[in-house]
């Protein structure tokens, strides 16, 4: 049986990482985050070019995530969220994105920084970047007719057209966040997507201190596909069991033990279920997305799948598999 209060560190960023977080948050209060820093859009890119400092937008939804469903935490999340409308320089920076920059540039400290935002929200974990310096996402992009070109920035890549062949980072070896490190190395588990894949989830395997961390931990790994096959931009046409292609291709030896899944969005079940074989994991399908037909994880759900993944259930509904040794 597992333990009452696991510790979990769930790799991502945007979307995807705050919906693996609003499951999370409903095990266990032993959470760490570690979060992409490679965006360069928006309010977060005009702060990292203005100021030097890492794109903070993913840190914040992933705090915003952590928040308690409370009066408390949910105000303190609207808050982060919410975003000034106006004709002058303020216009569609989001609060929370210049509260965490404010932090970071009163006390001098990326991580000291974010966990004193945690603390005001009374966030159910903690956050950490998984770089110590702005990262730049690149894609080697091919066309229709083959023809590659290089696509530069996470922004551009995200609705890139083509189908994307390999990413890499600028710099290729970043430091990683020690505390991210040390977090992975203490883990009982590893939860990895759902998200963006190349933009989102491989990253995290680029930066050599998180790919050597996550290899050598005892901890282990579920993935989380997505919820609907990408129609557009950087994931079009790629099928659910193509997505762990993707992340076998960038990331060879990484152990994997479970993959959760939404039966609605597997176009064929014995080809996901035969390609996490391969990758020594158990597929498990669970209804885990909202009742309302959009393509959202519903956060009992994602808890209830985890849940039978820590439990041993990796089979039908009540069909225990005893975990490994």
């Amino acid at each position: 049986m597992r333990a009452a209060s696991p510790a979990v560190v769930a790799l991502g960023g945007g979307h995807g990482l705050s919906a693996s977080l609003s499951a999370l948050r409903l095990m266990t209060d032993r959470i760490t985050a570690v979060v992409t820093v490679a965006d360069d859009g928006g309010s977060s890119g005009r702060l990292r070019d203005e100021l030097g400092v890492l794109p903070p937008g993913d840190l914040r939804m992933a705090l915003s995530a952590l928040c308690d469903d409370s009066d408390w935490g949910r105000t303190w999340r609207d808050l982060l969220q919410h975003r000034f409308s106006s004709s002058g320089d303020l216009d569609q920076h989001a609060v929370g994105n210049l509260l965490i920059v404010a932090l970071w540039e009163l006390l001098g400290d990326t991580v000291e920084g974010l966990d004193w935002v945690g603390k005001l929200l009374g966030a159910r974990g903690r956050v950490l970047p998984m770089a110590a310096v702005p990262l730049r996402i690149e894609a080697e992009v091919k066309d229709a007719a083959g023809v590659s070109r290089l696509v530069v920035g996470q922004s551009a890549v995200a609705v890139t057209t083509g189908t994307i062949s390999q990413v890499r980072l600028e710099p290729s070896d970043p430091p990683a966040c020690p505390e991210a490190v040390a977090a992975i190395d203490a883990a009982d588990w590893i939860v990895l997507g759902p998200g963006s894949w190349y933009t989102s989830v491989l990253p995290h395997l680029l930066v050599p201190g998180l790919r050597e961390a996550l290899h050598r931990t005892s901890a282990r790994t579920i993935v989380t596909l997505n919820l609907a096959s990408g129609e557009s931009g950087e994931t079009a046409g790629m099928r659910a069991d193509q997505y762990l292609d993707v992340l076998h291709a960038h990331a060879p030896e990484l152990s994997v033990d479970a993959v959760v899944a939404d039966p609605t969005a597997v176009e064929d079940v014995a080809a996901l279920a035969s390609r996490s074989a391969d990758l020594g994991a158990r597929l498990l399908l669970r209804q885990v997305s909202r009742g309302d037909g959009t393509p959202r994880h519903d956060p009992l759900r994602l808890a209830g799948a985890y849940s039978d993944v820590l439990d041993g259930f990796l089979g039908d509904v009540g069909t225990r598999e005893k975990p490994p040794e």
